[in-house]
């Protein structure tokens, strides 16, 4: 009796393990076989994602997903998304990957599985291109506006205790005291300052010193190895030819650096 549940068991496994190695190969055949690439990606929210005045979508996760599609020989789709339905959009089966500055928590990676790194996610410090600071010693004695609060607020406080630190209520009046020239550098989010450089193009503004890097990366439907892999390995070898660094130069205003597997 325990032998034939056993053998009932095993059948049971391989049957399943079978099942979800068709479903992944499946997963990529689909997409070579349709000859289109589905990538849910932001459309309000740069550098990653946004509209031009051409209702063109452009920005990091855009020239990703362009890269993913050329490099796979597939035309893409791209399937414009909010922070709240990216993920909801790939569980269902509405795209194939999710492309969308997406962070990696043991809260996601229950419900999909993720890439390789593909791009930096930075909190850093911009400012006035006559302003020289290299490094995080150079903020010392330097007037920087910030959110009151926020990471940046936090990573100013242990990362530059002595420098003129400039606390403001809201993001509005941090960006405000920037572009009204009352304060020369400011700290904020890589959207934010996406956002900024995108609406006040004439602003004398480049990125100065990075306080924190949380990197992003690609979704993918669980129990698709096959496509997982694939990706993997075209974002490995554009980290290798320089390709990651010269989108995050043209989006972020600095190269890629060390992302993690």
């Amino acid at each position: 009796m325990n032998v034939k549940r056993i053998t009932k068991s095993l059948l049971s496994t391989l049957l399943c393990v079978s099942a979800l190695s068709v479903q992944a190969e499946e997963a990529l055949n689909r997409i070579e076989e349709r000859g289109i690439l589905r990538v849910a990606v932001p459309n309000d929210y740069p550098p990653f994602g946004s509209v031009d005045r051409n209702m063109t979508m452009q920005g990091l996760d855009i020239d990703i997903a362009n890269l993913i599609a050329d490099k796979m020989g597939v035309n893409i789709e791209l399937v414009p998304v909010t922070g709240p339905n990216r993920i909801p959009y790939l569980v269902s089966g509405m795209a194939d990957l999710t492309i969308s500055s997406l962070g990696k928590t043991p809260e996601r990676e229950e419900a999909i599985d993720f890439s390789i790194a593909y791009a930096p996610f930075f909190d850093a410090v911009y400012g006035n291109a006559s302003i020289e600071v290299e490094e995080v010693e150079d903020l010392n004695g330097k007037d920087i506006a910030v959110t009151r609060g926020s990471m940046q607020d936090q990573e100013l406080s242990k990362m530059a205790p002595n420098a003129n630190t400039q606390r403001f209520e809201d993001n509005n009046g941090t960006i405000s005291a920037f572009l009204s020239g009352q304060v020369p550098l400011f700290a904020t989010g890589t959207s934010v300052a996406g956002t900024i450089q995108e609406k006040n193009p004439e602003a004398d503004m480049e990125l100065k010193v990075i306080l924190a890097n949380a990197p992003c990366y690609i979704g993918i439907q669980k129990g698709q190895p096959e496509l997982l892999a694939r990706v993997n390995q075209i974002i490995r070898e554009a980290k290798s030819d320089g390709t990651i660094d010269d989108i995050s130069q043209r989006w972020l205003g600095a190269s890629a650096g060390e992302l993690p597997e």
